[in-house]
């Protein structure tokens, strides 16, 4: 892949090998992240786990501090006073079995985050096709299948994510804009790692975190030290 000049001149502040502590490379990744847009400020997580065995499984979510930085719209899948404590909570969009053909048939799709109360999971069952390739599928262990609609929305709108390994075993997720400040990037950083850290499967034996990278949208990867993290 050619990289630009722009891209090429800011790989050059990035000392390759190099484990930096977790403020530098905040600093850095900020100091790389000139495009000329806000750029998003992203986390790459290469674990030891083994996603093909249930219990080496990672998925769950936290609220980060200062959000992501981002909208995001949520669409809930409910019925009767359910519905409008969604509503009331800031749902974008609310409904049931009415929405299936919409997103099936019309392939509508304009929705960041699903929740949906467990007696609607059979509905929601019959999307799993449309959302699940696309992470969209409601998860108790992320909170979007609970009762409590209410708390769900209103962490999600304050900016809550979800981590989960992909099919390589490493978990990206976004912490935030490059137009936020070194301390709100830096306590995003440290509440993911801290949740991360923790979610460590008891059955893994060698290393869990082998490389965490932060980067912007276009700019260079940034490798922090692991061990603060053990």
């Amino acid at each position: 892949m050619k990289r630009g000049k722009k891209y090429l001149d800011n790989a050059k502040k990035v000392e390759r090998g190099k484990l930096y502590e977790t403020a530098e490379a905040i600093k850095l990744v900020k100091e790389t992240a000139v495009a000329g847009f806000d750029e998003t400020i992203e986390v790459h997580i290469r674990t030891g786990c083994d996603g093909r065995h249930a219990e080496q499984q990672i998925r769950g979510a936290v609220v980060l501090p200062h959000g992501t930085g981002k909208t995001t719209k949520v669409l809930v899948f409910a019925k009767d006073a359910k519905l409008d404590e969604a509503q009331a909570a800031g749902a974008d969009f609310v409904g049931g079995e009415e929405l299936i053909p919409k997103i099936q048939n019309d392939g509508w799709l304009d929705f960041d985050v699903v929740v949906a109360t467990p007696d609607m999971m059979g509905v929601v069952g019959r999307l799993g096709r449309v959302l699940g390739p696309k992470g969209l599928m409601p998860n108790p262990k992320a909170g979007t299948v609970t009762m409590d609609v209410e708390k769900a929305v209103k962490d999600i709108k304050a900016g809550k994510i979800e981590y989960r390994l992909d099919k390589s075993n490493i978990i990206h997720v976004p912490i935030g804009k490059a137009s936020f400040s070194e301390e709100q990037l830096s306590e995003n950083f440290n509440t993911l790692m801290g949740v991360v850290a923790k979610a460590r499967p008891s059955s893994l034996k060698g290393t869990y975190l082998k490389t965490v990278a932060i980067t912007s949208t276009m700019g260079p990867g940034i490798k922090v030290a692991t061990n603060q993290f053990a």
